[in-house]
């Protein structure tokens, strides 16, 4: 889960806010930008505690919790809510 205790968040706004300058300057590279991001940490990350399979579970697994959450607080709403306006394609 992103929810992290404030006083990591204090510490990890103000480069984010740097980086999210940088991303409202370049839009069109948000996809690489992002890739690019989420892999320099992964690989700082494995290079702290080593090539190993529990580590890079552990990183994928963190991916794909983040995207779960990104779905369920973002995309499942969203999608309800096209659904209601275009009507449903589930019948049952």
């Amino acid at each position: 889960m992103p929810y992290i205790e404030a006083n990591l968040r204090s510490l990890l706004n103000p480069p984010l806010e740097q980086i999210e300058a940088i991303l409202s300057a370049s839009e069109s590279d948000f996809e690489g930008i992002l890739n690019y991001i989420i892999s320099r940490l992964a690989n700082h990350h494995l290079e702290k505690q080593g090539l190993r399979y529990a580590n890079i579970n552990r990183i994928i697994g963190a991916i794909e919790c983040s995207k779960h959450e990104i779905y369920r607080r973002l995309a499942a709403g969203y999608e309800d809510v096209k659904a209601a306006e275009n009507g449903d394609v589930f019948t049952l």
